[in-house]
């Protein structure tokens, strides 16, 4: 089968891509070497636990702001559920707790209290950067990357604040630290804001380009920070329902090992499988590095770009503590994300973010209990050839994350109830991401903005976007360069682009917090609802023992059933052909992880049963 687009990854970045040209009606596939989609972004159970499995807090769902995830969603005329959280986070900075005020002027308030010396400075920065954020960015809406530029929007702006324009694109190739120098005379804030930088974007004050510091200051009070209702899960999960919903295909456990190329342009995929994928067009959503040194054939390209590729230099990599506590062991006052400074003098391993995202949603744990996710920098070697060596070093790093998190929570380690630790070799064996570095190539000067991969190759159809293009790391970048490679395909197809336009509907609900198991799924029909809750027991297992030979794909229905998605959920139910009855079913149950923890499994045979008899219509599959 050829479709009209294959991308290849389904992180954040394919996924938008691939859900806006299914909602364009272009007969779209995604891949993936992964039993389910999200890259980074979307959660694992453990014993009902649910751990946000990287990204664990969101911007640009907001009315204001860089929302670019708003706008995605209003494009698909999807509805999601965001919790808001009060505050952005806080900083624990040489024995200060700094809070991060969603409003500006609180905020300076707060800073300036922290560094009296720098008080005006404090300000002129912020209403400087303010003004010049707001004049660039936010009146006149653009989402897409610097490279796939719309003209008429961008015109409008500069035409209407010329000043600002001008002097935001004077900070392309100065560093971070020039444009501060400017505002700040004491090491102390200087400190600070490297502390910043390097939690922002894995970059130094020295290294991080002033472009990007004048809004990364800024956005996010704009905006504020936000955490789906009901996990992560829903993020990707309400992309994989637009591609399905239209028709896509989700080629999940899929490994694309190889671009094939005809007459010097892509085409296809090969699959480790053997299989081939056709596409008249691809959307490569990984890094640089495997994409040049594994998926390109170096008779297809030069050695140029092959060079180019292996020079880009990359984030450190990183160590994620996953961890369940006692709910007394948390302070009342703890924000959903706090980031630990560690030593303020220098970037090193202590420098950790806790996210606890089950003070603002209570779905995830127990009432008792709390969520708490640790990453940090992790400059340890992980290539160690004896399995037994890097198992200790394993469990020494996760004690090492353990002893930071005591010495802010005391009491954490006693009042522990699960744990265990993502390395760098990890994450890499899970997204890809080469050795770790959870963010791609650094966003450093020399490599940063255009100096990275765009959204148009060098072949005419292959489209990249992802955090090693122009736009970088973090959802909301992440999901713009997946935004302009679908409309730079649009735009190929002579199809209309997707472009902001005023009273476009909202679809981004912000719910009340706490989020209660109460108040789950209460904006679908009574049926569904029941439907969601029974799908939404599942652990969505590694190695699922309901289904030992995929005959039935159990875990792909429940997913897919847990964020509302029926259609995929059929189309995955009658997948492989399966035969599917009450004993088949029930056998399935037998062999549930929940029966034998606790005798009580997902209630497969009822869900299969109700799914059988809903309708629902199908918008424009192309597939069955």
């Amino acid at each position: 089968m050829e479709y009209d687009v294959v991308v290849i990854g389904a992180g954040l970045s394919g996924m938008t891509a691939a859900a806006l040209l299914a909602k364009r009606g272009l007969k779209t596939a995604v891949i993936d070497q992964n039993y389910k989609p999200g890259g980074s972004c979307g959660i694992f159970k453990r014993n009902g636990l649910v751990f946000d499995q990287g990204a664990s807090m969101l911007f640009g769902f907001g009315p204001e702001g860089f929302n670019a995830h708003r706008f995605v969603f209003n494009c698909l005329e999807e509805p999601i559920d965001m919790i808001k959280h009060d505050l952005l986070y806080c900083v624990h900075f040489d024995e200060r707790r700094i809070m991060f005020w969603n409003n500006m002027d609180r905020f300076i308030q707060e800073l300036a209290a922290a560094f009296p010396s720098e008080r005006n400075g404090i300000r002129k920065f912020y209403k400087d950067m303010e003004a010049m954020y707001r004049h660039v960015m936010v009146e006149h809406p653009n989402y897409t990357t610097p490279d796939e530029p719309d003209p008429n929007t961008s015109l409008k702006s500069l035409l209407r604040h010329p000043v600002s324009h001008l002097r935001f694109l004077r900070f392309m190739d100065r560093s971070a630290q020039s444009l501060l120098e400017k505002y700040f005379t004491g090491p102390e804030i200087f400190k600070f804001f490297n502390k910043l930088t390097s939690t922002y974007c894995y970059t130094t004050l020295a290294e991080a380009p002033a472009i990007l510091a004048a809004v990364m200051f800024v956005d996010n009070h704009a905006g504020g920070s936000f955490y789906p209702a009901g996990s992560t899960l829903f993020l990707p999960g309400k992309l994989e329902k637009v591609i399905e919903e239209n028709g896509g295909d989700m080629l999940l456990e899929k490994e694309a090992i190889r671009i094939i190329f005809e007459n010097e342009n892509p085409v296809g995929v090969m699959l480790r499988s053997g299989e081939t994928i056709r596409g008249k067009n691809l959307v490569y959503s990984g890094t640089v590095w495997n994409l040049y040194e594994k998926l390109i054939e170096p008779s297809h390209t030069t050695v140029h770009w092959i060079q180019w590729a292996a020079d880009q230099i990359p984030t450190y990599p990183s160590l994620v503590l996953y961890a369940c506590v006692d709910r007394s062991v948390i302070p009342e006052d703890t924000l959903p994300v706090e980031m630990l400074a560690g030593n303020p003098d220098v970037l090193d391993e202590d420098e950790v973010t806790v996210y606890l995202p089950s003070i603002d949603d209570h779905t995830l744990c127990p009432e008792d209990r709390h969520i708490a996710i640790a990453i940090g920098p992790s400059f340890e070697r992980w290539d160690l050839p004896d399995e037994a060596d890097y198992l200790k070093k394993k469990e020494e790093e996760k004690r090492r994350l353990i002893g930071i998190l005591e010495k802010r929570f005391p009491g954490f380690e006693s009042g522990l109830r699960y744990s265990e630790a993502a390395t760098p070799r990890t994450i890499e064996r899970y997204t890809m991401k080469k050795k770790g570095a959870v963010a791609g190539p650094k966003q450093m000067l020399g490599q940063h903005l255009l100096h990275r991969l765009h959204t148009r190759s060098e072949w005419d159809t292959l489209f990249c976007c992802g955090e090693s293009t122009v736009m970088g790391t973090g959802t909301p970048a992440v999901t713009v360069s997946g935004l302009s490679a679908a409309n730079a395909i649009l735009k190929k197809l002579g199809q209309k682009p997707y472009a902001h336009h005023e009273n476009m509907k909202n679809y981004v609900r912000i719910v009340e917090k706490p989020y209660t198991e109460e108040r789950r799924f209460d904006q679908y029909p009574e049926a569904l609802r029941d439907i969601m809750r029974k799908a939404s027991v599942c652990q969505f297992c590694e190695q699922p023992a309901c289904s030992p030979d995929f005959t039935i794909d159990v875990r792909g229905v429940m997913r897919r059933l847990a964020v509302g998605n029926l259609v995929g959920a059929k189309r995955a139910a009658q997948r492989n052909g399966a035969v599917i009855d009450s004993a088949v079913l029930a056998e399935c149950e037998q062999h549930c992880v929940l029966h034998a923890e606790n005798g009580r499994p997902v209630e497969i045979r009822a869900i299969f049963s109700a799914l059988a008899k809903l309708e629902v219509p199908v918008k424009g599959d192309r597939h069955e």
